[in-house]
């Protein structure tokens, strides 16, 4: 794209920063004035002064000039003479009360318009800066959406005179909380002088700029108080550290001691890089140093980096795959590709070229014979890789140049044993994928805080070899999906911490066709009834998953019911005010999943068959869920140029369809996976006669020395895990320790106290409480209440109500017994700990 009358190319956004033609374009920039006003009215030097200033400025290595006023014809020449480009503020009323008057919101619109037609797609300008520091008073008199939905006006104002045109507006502390859609990047003025601060803002700032670019508008400090000594080292780790950050730039205020502020010259501030009469400072030194690393500082460690890519038919999106790796900037690395018994074109697209030389020279090819499954490949890449980092993506996913840059900087910086970044809908993808990313169920982060993760999604993420190898890998049962859940929470119960990089992004190309969409959560749902299995405490009785940290994705993963709620300090007085984003109405949304549908629907639709009354009641329950879906669709953030007339029935469409797809491949799952064998000389017949003179319900072990409660339930656990049971501790919100899930119709809590005296003994108390199951439960009210329901239906119908009222108290009967065989093997189990640790069985 080149500007208009010019072979210029105009800078555009590309996910999380911008681009020049096929280069990335770093934001290094200075403030400019405002001066004082000239007889034109125009806040700016003569053209000659000027012309010393951008060059003065330019030996800075800056290639971004930020100006408050609408530059002359004659200003955006200089600059783009002068290898610069102009972030153009427009002033207009913002620091009134705007939004109270029409003719006000008027003279604004006409503002922006004449400002971007004055500029006439110039060559030399950057972006439109459509307003700067929002007064926090003027925001919360007229509201923050308002003062939002206003500002997107604005934007929209602005590409219609110039629809290439970059947008923003510069925001701060006291509104961060201001959320306009409608800007191309996210523009921050931000002084902070303390490193941690600064760098934990940024962060914060990161997390809020979600898949835009980040710009520091503003930051700068002043040499009257602080010292030129201090501002010079301030400004040095201040760029460093937005670079290091991923930022896509930033702006420091300013580059001369010299400007106004309505009208009146600012004597009392020194932020300045240079004095009134442009004699350098310090920190115009230290910039200068810093723009020249910047945006690449040298990694305190660089280590080889092996980055896996399993694939399996994915011949449509592997050579872009391939080729976004080979243009990676990293020292050192290694490119793994396993093929898992692919039978397309795959094999084809990887061989050397005609005249023998490789195709992608970072490559190496290994083949399985079959398809082994996602986690099996991933293995194999890490048995083969060479570097101490082993990285992982998709074959339906193109890397950004700077990814493995941003996940090793940030993986040594906190102490982190894995690392992940988001992944963003390339602009090339289609509208129904489009329609797809904003469904449920899509790879997403689920964050603790700013930079600790909770979960990373596996299309992204790398780990040092070391945690991998001291986790086991991946578990092979994970063919298709959940292999990424499993490892994250596999890592963090071994007490190791995953960190999050905002500026690590790939481009992750969506499922293309509702069928596709579809496939695809059939195998996420089937994943999580194998979690469920290996990890019941990280979910509910259904199988919903229970995370502890925020889900960031591009789903609202529901219908938004309330608005977010705004903290302002008394009195709105506060300087960083926090938005407390709402969430979605998850209770609510469980009127579109399966069991709604099962067990409301169903049976209330049958009802009415015979009793008419219940008629508008079965109806109610059906039109809840197809009106939150197409809440859900009619929310759905979907981008301008890829919005279609479809769009929104298709994403209610998939909100729909989703919960019902994915939680049947549940069930179906946690159904038919077979339960725990027991173990060699663990037969039912004879643990029962072990237990048959002895209390199925509490045991007790006695000792003769101290005892530790703690410990005895850590190596419970950990005697669980080794023998393959699966099992659920208690995180501080249970009545129990453990509970053990040894039988498909039952689990056991068990709960442990300890009884001391002043003799040395000890005695430990086990309680074992036997609980019914997911699939016991389900068996038992299915059953009931299809003999409650045909007891409401006509003849012939009585025979089989009789029928299904006599089979529920076998099945209480047959559960019982499964029961108190579990309770039997756990019983063994804890005796054979027992005695492990010295202690006796007291009757």
């Amino acid at each position: 794209m080149t500007a208009q009358g010019s072979g210029r190319l105009r800078v555009t956004v590309d996910g999380k920063f911008f681009r020049l033609g096929d280069a990335k374009f770093h934001v290094k920039g200075v403030a400019y004035g405002p001066f004082a006003p000239n007889p034109a009215g125009q806040c700016f030097l003569p053209p000659e002064q000027t012309l010393a200033d951008f060059r003065q400025i330019r030996k800075l290595g800056a290639n971004v000039v930020r100006v408050y006023e609408i530059p002359p014809r004659w200003m955006l020449d200089l600059a783009e003479g002068e290898g610069l480009w102009l972030l153009v503020g427009i002033p207009w009323t913002h620091q009134l009360w705007f939004l109270d008057s029409r003719e006000e919101r008027t003279r604004a619109m006409d503002t922006v318009r004449k400002a971007v037609a004055a500029c006439g797609r110039h060559p030399a300008v950057f972006a439109f800066c459509l307003a700067n520091e929002i007064a926090p008073d003027v925001v919360r008199w007229a509201g923050a959406h308002r003062v939002e939905r206003f500002l997107d006006e604005l934007a929209a104002a602005a590409r219609r005179v110039d629809p290439d045109g970059l947008c923003t507006f510069a925001n701060f502390p006291p509104t961060e909380f201001l959320r306009a859609s409608a800007m191309d990047f996210l523009c921050f003025n931000v002084y902070l002088h303390e490193r941690p601060a600064f760098r934990n803002y940024l962060a914060r700032l990161q997390m809020l700029a979600e898949n835009r670019p980040l710009v520091l508008g503003e930051f700068g400090i002043d040499s009257l108080r602080e010292g030129e000594t201090r501002q010079a080292e301030i400004l040095g780790w201040s760029i460093e550290l937005a670079c290091r950050a991923g930022l896509a730039g930033t702006v420091v205020f300013s580059f001369t001691d010299e400007w106004h502020k309505d009208g009146v010259r600012i004597e009392d501030w020194k932020m300045g890089l240079t004095t009134a009469d442009r004699q350098p400072r310090p920190a115009c030194d230290r910039v200068r140093e810093t723009f020249q690393q910047a945006p690449r500082f040298a990694l305190a460690h660089a280590p080889k980096v092996s980055v896996v890519v399993a694939s399996y038919n994915a011949a449509p999106t592997l050579r872009t795959c391939l080729e976004s790796l080979e243009r990676l900037h990293y020292p050192d690395f290694e490119v793994i590709l396993v093929d898992d018994g692919s039978t397309d074109e795959t094999p084809r697209l990887v061989q050397a070229r005609a005249d023998g030389t490789a195709a992608f020279p970072h490559l190496r090819v290994i083949r399985h014979a079959v398809n082994a499954g996602l986690s099996a490949a991933r293995n194999t890449g890490i048995a083969a890789a060479q570097g101490e980092v082993v990285a992982f993506t998709d074959a339906d996913c193109r890397v950004d140049e700077d990814w493995l840059y941003f996940l090793v900087s940030a993986l040594f910086e906190d102490g982190f044993a894995a690392m992940g970044g988001p992944n963003l809908l390339p602009p090339e993808d289609s509208a129904v994928a489009t329609a797809v990313m904003v469904s449920p169920g899509g790879p997403a982060h689920v964050m603790l805080n700013d930079r600790e993760a909770e979960h990373i999604p596996g299309c992204n993420m790398a780990f040092f070899k070391s945690a991998l190898e001291a986790v086991g890998g991946f578990d092979p049962v994970f063919t298709r999906a959940g292999d990424d859940v499993d490892l994250c929470w596999r890592l963090q119960q071994a007490g190791l911490r995953i960190g999050f990089s905002p500026a690590a992004f790939v481009w992750h190309y969506r499922r293309s066709s509702v069928m596709a969409y579809l496939g695809q959560q059939q195998g996420y749902g089937e994943a999580e009834a194998l979690l469920v299995r290996k990890h019941p405490e990280y979910f509910n009785r259904f199988g919903g998953g229970l995370w502890r940290g925020r889900i960031y994705g591009t789903s609202k993963l529901g219908v938004l019911m309330r608005r977010s709620i705004i903290y302002r300090g008394t009195f709105g007085s506060g300087w960083f005010q926090t938005l407390y984003a709402s969430e979605p109405a998850g209770t609510l949304m469980l009127c579109t999943s399966i069991e709604h549908y099962i067990l409301v629907c169903l049976p209330l639709w049958v009802l009415s068959a015979n009793w008419s009354g219940l008629l508008p009641l079965a109806i109610a329950a059906l039109a809840l869920p197809l009106t939150l879906c197409a809440l859900a669709g009619a929310q759905a953030t979907l981008p301008q140029d890829k919005r279609q007339w479809w769009s929104r029935p298709l994403v209610a469409l998939l909100f729909l369809l989703q919960p019902i797809v994915r939680g049947w491949a549940r069930y179906q799952g946690r159904f038919t996976l077979p339960a725990r064998a027991p173990q060699a000389g663990e037969s039912l017949d004879s643990l029962a006669l072990l237990a048959s003179h002895q209390s199925l319900g509490q045991v007790r072990y006695a000792s003769d020395h101290p005892l530790d409660r703690i410990g005895f339930v850590s190596a419970l656990i950990r005697r669980l895990d080794a023998e393959g049971w699966p099992s659920k501790s208690d995180i501080g919100w249970s009545d129990f320790d453990v509970e053990i899930y040894g039988s498909r119709w039952s689990s056991v809590q068990v709960t442990t106290a300890l009884e001391t005296s002043g003799g040395g003994w000890a005695v430990l108390r086990c309680r074992l409480k036997p609980r019914w199951s997911l699939p016991s439960h389900a068996l038992f009210w299915a059953t009931l209440a299809l003999g409650l329901l045909a007891i409401g239906l006509r003849d012939p119908w009585w025979p089989w109500s009789l029928g299904f009222l006599a089979t529920a108290p076998l099945i209480i009967v047959f559960v019982r017994r499964q029961q108190r065989e579990l309770q039997s093997r756990s019983v063994a189990l804890l005796d054979a700990l027992a005695r492990e640790l010295g202690l006796k069985r007291n009757p």
